[in-house]
């Protein structure tokens, strides 16, 4: 079984130890990775402030981490915020990004110290003026990448670029300081030059709010977006940042804002070796009179692989057997019918497969342990281990 070469030298050591001494399903989460993705992204980007977007893996030990290195942090929930908080992170390194939130959530923001909220709505942004008078707040515009993504995050977040205009006017009335614009182009983008075109976008708003409202706008927040190692083929991440810079100074020259960037997936998702067991092994007659071979894992698209849900993320699935392979279904553990990883995109394992033996997905750390349900057909969270062992 190869495994990629980012990981640390003892991952096949730990991999042996940890199955051995838990029961399946888990977690395997290397820390090493998860630093060296975030080096990389310094030396990549170094123009840009770094918020790791928590929600992708909460894990305490990830916060830590990322903390003692440097980076900044992207909030969704008052839960999120007392997690990092509780490692004495100055409240001037987060941000409350989430559009959707309920004005005790703002208020508590505030209270701790929060100063930047994202909006996109009016309703939104009045509650912030009430709640958090005088913050700075930026703008998510609606923008709609979900041909190349592969994780899409279209129409429910962000606003037209006329609301755009719009809001930065209203904030600077209702006393907040219109401090820039976001956008998201999708979650695991493949196809780099969506982000020109949002850029593009960008560019035009801060010229009409400068020149027709007097509003001078300091900030863009290029979301994520930014790649992990899954089946579906991307550029290398230097090729993302070379490009991304390129499209920032075609358009806004010797006048660079300042540059956020959120990175969720592209930081913690590498890092993640999900370890499952065999649970029953089946030919199923569904369509027609040949076979098709049914592997049911103990974990599934409820405890740790919702990104499977319409086949969106393919994982590498790795297993210590060899020789002849044929295709298989994938499916989890639970009495749900959604409960299916891949059917159409067939996965090639080997025909020696066994009842008791163990899948190996990479790239799995993020959302995975974040999106595992709680007891649903009484199954417990996905449990997760860091290694090295601190």
């Amino acid at each position: 079984m190869k495994l990629p070469h980012y990981f640390n030298p003892q991952i096949a050591n730990d991999i042996a130890r940890l199955t051995k001494a838990h029961a399946t399903p888990f977690l395997i989460l290397d820390l090493s990775v998860v630093e060296q993705r975030y080096r990389d992204m310094v030396e990549e980007f170094p123009l840009s402030d770094i918020f790791y977007a928590v929600k992708a893996n909460p894990a305490n030990e990830v916060i830590q981490l990322l903390a003692k290195l440097g980076a900044n942090f992207d909030i969704a929930s008052s839960p999120e915020l007392d997690k990092v908080l509780a490692f004495k992170i100055d409240p001037e390194r987060i941000v409350f990004g989430n559009t959707i939130k309920k004005k005790m959530d703002i208020a508590y923001f505030y209270a701790q110290g929060v100063r930047l909220f994202a909006t996109d709505s009016e309703a939104d942004l009045n509650n912030i003026a009430q709640h958090a008078p005088g913050s700075k707040v930026y703008i998510r515009l609606l923008f709609d990448g979900s041909s190349s993504a592969d994780w899409p995050l279209s129409n429910k977040f962000g606003c037209s670029s006329e609301v755009a205009v719009g809001l930065a006017v209203k904030a600077k009335a209702l006393g907040l300081v219109p401090y820039g614009i976001s956008f998201h182009v999708g979650s695991q983008q493949r196809d780099i030059a969506t982000w020109r075109q949002a850029i593009e976008a960008t560019k035009v708003l801060f010229d009409e709010v400068k020149h027709k409202h007097n509003i001078q706008l300091e900030m863009i927040n290029l979301g994520g977006g930014l790649p992990a190692h899954y089946l579906q083929q991307t550029d290398d991440f230097k090729t993302y940042a070379m490009s991304i810079h390129q499209f920032l100074k075609d358009s806004f020259a010797d006048k660079m804002p300042r540059i956020i960037i959120e990175p969720g997936r592209s930081l913690v998702g590498d890092a993640g070796i999900l370890v499952s067991e065999i649970v029953l092994i089946t030919d199923k007659y569904i369509k027609s009179n040949a076979a098709e071979r049914w592997i049911y894992t103990d974990v599934g698209t409820f405890n740790g692989l919702i990104e499977t849900l319409g086949e969106s993320i393919k994982y590498p699935l790795l297993t210590a057997k060899e020789g002849t392979t044929q295709p298989v279904v994938l499916a989890g553990p639970t009495c749900d019918s959604l409960d299916i990883m891949y059917q159409h995109h067939q996965y090639q394992l080997p025909s020696s497969l066994a009842i008791g033996d163990h899948l190996f997905w990479l790239s799995t750390g993020a959302y995975t342990t974040s999106y595992s349900a709680i007891e649903f057909n009484g199954f417990a969270p996905l449990a997760y281990h860091i290694v090295p062992e601190l």
